[in-house]
Order: structure tokens, then C-alpha cells, then sequence
């Protein structure tokens, strides 16, 4: 069974200290005075042997105390900042479980094709960059998603539109759309030739050229098929990595967030991530995943396995690998043929033996292996292959291997996940996102038996964690935790409300589940005495208010180690 997920209490003297502290009163020197105050709200600590509160007390970086308002005072000096919540929540930080760093800063530089209603709304914008590009210039974007636009376009090929129209508005210039799944992209006819694409192009291992009865490409590229346009990108002036991660930076606070897990980076990237630490840069803190080859992982893991970091802002003790791909561009694997496309059962994007050989340096290295797996074929083999590398290291445990997306399971797989200790880093957004479209790729038995079931995972002992998988979906965390306990989709249906979290099991999800996931519960992920000052104030109650007004639930302060990094109207 795994194990369960709870905070650690803090030290017998240290809570006697509060006590007798709190117990002052309105003391008027306070025996510890707090650098920060927080009162007049209703705290939440997520901690059981922590009694939620009024108010909370900071000093440095580290929760002091949560009370009363009156047992806070005690806490209250000459030079302590105080706020005022009038009523407001505050929860431990939100802790984003799966997303894509750099891509989140990376959307806001490209076009934005999450919101768009059809694909001429796309051809649309296109054809009004294309005036002020010069020739040759490469036109991104990405965002778009098929199975929401409100029509199917003329000629579509599985939903799929040919590349005619965009390549009649853009002949002069390369455009590379890259599906909101990151599985698919959408190429016009001067990035195919540039890329040298043609009908005889063959399909690479793990992806697919998609092409018309005639058995021409239509310009949609599924999975490791996308690698085939690298020619077309060469052409653009790279967007800075650096600039990127500052602007997923002031995206993430915003919302909420105080840690993120980055689902996938290069060395290289961490080098950056790090020089970022050292400027005093990184506002937030990463979780990261490795994502390099199995030949640079053997070279470089022992020069780059690090936890905590600058005062805990960096820490890189995980690798990525993924088995499938996505179900939205049937690349997830399935044990059965599609529903919706009976002649596929998805694609194996990676081998076998190649994810088991990553298993084997993950062990060997002491890393956290996290296998991005969709389809219940995926998560087989993915369990497979935990278990045989598990039963080969009887002697490494407390391991805590991911499965990311965990999506569609078959039902005889999900009781393993608690078995053999395998977190379920999960996305709850994804379950309301996908619904509409879910019955036609799988049938209505495999939906209901395995497709995004939590209170399932959760009764098999597992942990599951939360998050958006950004920039697949908008990093916001209360679309994330509306969605875990309603999952409503956005016509009213209620997707398998048998699979619902409760609000606090949602919240749980949020904070010390994703906290567990990375090894840091003794750190974060609630507000206990002694823990970082990772601190998310919400404009309404999550845990009571209506259903329904979750989703207006805005962010008020985002504090990270203690100042605030956030506030709405701008004030710091």
C-alpha cells in the first residue's frame, strides 16, 4: 500500500513555546516577534494535528504560529507587517504537479489559439500577422484543439483540417500551430517544403503524418511526426529562455502558485535555472524533471542531482520519459482500438526498452522516474516496468516513481498504483476539459471504468496530485480544483460524478499531495508551525461557498518564503 500522505508535526518544545507565547496575549513585547502577520481571515492549514485558524504569524521564512486573532497578536512587534485579510482564505501554497515551465512564458510569446471558436478563426489571424512579417518568417502559435471549435472545417480529414486555407493566406511564410496537447502540430504547405515533406515522406517511428484519401499530408503531424518540421523552425529567431521563464514567473504568481513541478528540462536549461537562483531571479520554486537522452543521462545525472537548492527555491532529482502520447490526437496507446478511429489503438512514442533502460539509471542514480502515460496500454507497460525494476532493487524502497496523467486506466491496473506505491500525478482539469470528446475516443464502458478515476486511484491506497499540465491548459489552480470537485464541463454535464474529489481531498491534492510527490511534505504543502512560508489568500471561501462560485474565487496575495511576491491591484 502506498503511504499515506500527512504532514509531521514540529517539535514538543517549539510548540510549547507557541503555546505560551499565544497565551501572552496582548502582551506588549512579544517573546517572538513576527516579521509578518496575517488575521482577520480563516486559515487552513491542511494539517490535522494543526487546528485552522483566524490568523498566522511568519518569522523569516518559516510559519511561527496559526491561531485566533488574539492568540496572533502575541506576535505583533513594532516592526511587524501586518494585513488585514477581512475575511479572506488562506490556504497553503498552491503546488502546480505537472506543467511545462518555459512553455508557460513561452504561450505569451506566439499566438494565443486556446480561446479560438473554428478554424477559420485561426486562418483569420494568421493572414493579419502575415502583412507584418518579412518573407520567410516563421508564424507560431499554439492552443488549438479540434473537438472544441463549433464547427468541423470543409474537408476535414478525422476532424482535421487541410492545410488549403492557411497556406492560401500564408504562401510566403512557414506557420507551425502547435496543438494544446503539445502531441500534434499544424503545418502550412511553405513549412512542409521547407521541411522537405512530401507524400513519399515515410512516417517516423512513434507518429504520423496525417494524409487525405489521395494520400497527400494535410499539414497535421501527430506525436515524434512534429520533429519533421525542425527545418521550417530553423528560420526563426529563438525565442530567450531566460525571457521565458520570467514571464512564466509573474504568470504562475498570479495565479497562486508557490512551487512548480516542471514536467521535463534539459541540462542546459537547469544551468539557467540556477543562474536564475543566484541572481535572486527565481520567484517561485521548481521541481525539476530531467528530459535528455538515456546517453546523457548516464554522463551527466551524478553532476546534477540537487535538492533544495538557494534556500530551497531549485531542486533536480527527477527524470521524464514518455510511453504515449495524448488522446485528443489519438496518440494515447490503448489496449483497444479507438472508437472513433477503429483502425488505430494509438502510438508507443518511446520503447519499451528504452523507457525500462531510463527505469535502470533512475534506480541506479537515486532519481525519481515520471512516466507520462495516457492510455491504458501505456500505463500497463509503465507498471510493468516499475515492477520488474522494482523486483530487480529489493533493496531501494520509499521510491515514490510517478505515472503522469495516469488518464485511462484499464480496471485490473488501478489497484496497483497503491500495491506498488505509484503516485497518480493527475490534472484534474483534463477530466472537465475532455469530457465532451471522451465517449467518442473510448465507448462509454471504458470511460466510466478508467478514465480519470480518482476516488478509485485514492481507495487503492495511491496518492494523487493535481495541476493543468501548462501550457495545455491555463495554469489557474481554481479551474484545476473546480473541476476535482465538480467535474462539471462547461454545458452542465457532470462527468462520472462517482470519480468527484471532496473539497478538502481537492485541496489536499493542491498542496501536501504534490508536496509528498516530491519528496518536500516536511517543507510545504501546509501551514505548520516550522514549515516554509509558502502562502496562497483567496478572494472567497473554496471550502464552503457554492459549487458554482468557485470559479469567480480570485487570488489576493501569493507569498513565497514569506514576502509577498503578489498582490491583486499590484501592491507589494
Amino acid at each position: 500500500m502506498a503511504r499515506p500522505v500527512r504532514t509531521r508535526g514540529i517539535p514538543q518544545l517549539f510548540v510549547l513555546s507557541i503555546l505560551a507565547a499565544a497565551a501572552a496575549g496582548c502582551a506588549a513585547s512579544p517573546e517572538v516577534e513576527a516579521d509578518l502577520v496575517l488575521r482577520g481571515g480563516k486559515v487552513v492549514t491542511v494539517d490535522e494535528d494543526v487546528p485552522d485558524g483566524q490568523a498566522i504569524a511568519v518569522k523569516g521564512d518559516t510559519i511561527l504560529a496559526v491561531g485566533s486573532n488574539r492568540q496572533i497578536r502575541a506576535y505583533i512587534g513594532p516592526n511587524t507587517e501586518v494585513i488585514d485579510l477581512d475575511g479572506a482564505l488562506v490556504i497553503p501554497g498552491f503546488i502546480e504537479s505537472h506543467g511545462h515551465f518555459l512553455g508557460v512564458g513561452d504561450a505569451n510569446m506566439q499566438l494565443d489559439l486556446m480561446s479560438v471558436a473554428n478554424w477559420s478563426e485561426i486562418v483569420s489571424m494568421v493572414g493579419a500577422l502575415v502583412g507584418d512579417a518579412s518573407t520567410g518568417e516563421l508564424i507560431r502559435g499554439r492552443g488549438w484543439h479540434q473537438e472544441k471549435w463549433d464547427e468541423v472545417p470543409e474537408g476535414a480529414v478525422l476532424g482535421l483540417p487541410t492545410h488549403h486555407s492557411l497556406s492560401a493566406v500564408s504562401p510566403d511564410n512557414p506557420v507551425v500551430l502547435r496543438h494544446a496537447s503539445g502531441h500534434a502540430s499544424f503545418a502550412n504547405a511553405k513549412a512542409m517544403e521547407m521541411s522537405g515533406i512530401t507524400r513519399s515522406t515515410p512516417d517516423p517511428p512513434g507518429g504520423e503524418i496525417v494524409r487525405d484519401a489521395n494520400g497527400d499530408p494535410i499539414g497535421a503531424f501527430r506525436e515524434t511526426a512534429q520533429g519533421l518540421l525542425s527545418p521550417a523552425r530553423e528560420n526563426a529567431t529563438p525565442p530567450s529562455p531566460r525571457r521565458q521563464a520570467e514571464l512564466a514567473i509573474e504568470e504562475i504568481l498570479a495565479k497562486g502558485i508557490t512551487s512548480f513541478q516542471d514536467a521535463g528540462s534539459s541540462f542546459r536549461t537547469v544551468d539557467m535555472f540556477k543562474q536564475m537562483v543566484d541572481d535572486g531571479a527565481m520567484g517561485i520554486r521548481l521541481y525539476v524533471m530531467l528530459r535528455v537522452s538515456n546517453e546523457a543521462l548516464a554522463r551527466e545525472l551524478p553532476n546534477y542531482r540537487m535538492i533544495g537548492y538557494g534556500d530551497n527555491r531549485l531542486t533536480v532529482r527527477a527524470i521524464k520519459r514518455s510511453i504515449d502520447g495524448a488522446l485528443g490526437s489519438h496518440g494515447a496507446w490503448l489496449l483497444e482500438p479507438y472508437e472513433d478511429f477503429p483502425s488505430s489503438s494509438g502510438l508507443n512514442t518511446s520503447s519499451v526498452e528504452s523507457v525500462e533502460q531510463t527505469a535502470r539509471l533512475a534506480i541506479e542514480h537515486g532519481f525519481q522516474f515520471n512516466t507520462h502515460a495516457i492510455g491504458d496500454r501505456a500505463n500497463r507497460e509503465t507498471l510493468d516496468i516499475y515492477q520488474r525494476t522494482f523486483d530487480a532493487n529489493p533493496d531501494k524502497t520509499g521510491l515514490r516513481w510517478r505515472i503522469e496523467h495516469a488518464q485511462h486506466l484499464h480496471p485490473d491496473d488501478i489497484p496497483r498504483f497503491g500495491e506498488m506505491a505509484v503516485i497518480a500525478s493527475m490534472e484534474a482539469i483534463h477530466a472537465t476539459s475532455d469530457a465532451p470528446w471522451v465517449l467518442e475516443r473510448l465507448g462509454e464502458r471504458r470511460a466510466r471504468e478508467g478514465a480519470y478515476v480518482w476516488q478509485s486511484l485514492m481507495k487503492s491506497g495511491a496518492v494523487v496530485t493535481n495541476g493543468t499540465d501548462a501550457p495545455v491548459e491555463d495554469v489557474d489552480p481554481i479551474a484545476s480544483y473546480y473541476a476535482a470537485v465538480s467535474r462539471r464541463t462547461k454545458d452542465g454535464t457532470v462527468f462520472f460524478p462517482e470519480q468527484r474529489m471532496s473539497r478538502l481531498e481537492a485541496l489536499r491534492s493542491y498542496t501536501i499531495n504534490g508536496a509528498y510527490a516530491a519528496f518536500e511534505e516536511d517543507i510545504k504543502g501546509s501551514l505548520t508551525p516550522g514549515k516554509l512560508a509558502d502562502i496562497t489568500v483567496l478572494s472567497k471561501d473554496i471550502m464552503t461557498i457554492a459549487e458554482e462560485e468557485i470559479p469567480s474565487t480570485e487570488v489576493v496575495y501569493t507569498i513565497v518564503g514569506g514576502k509577498v511576491m503578489y498582490s491583486r491591484g499590484g501592491e507589494q
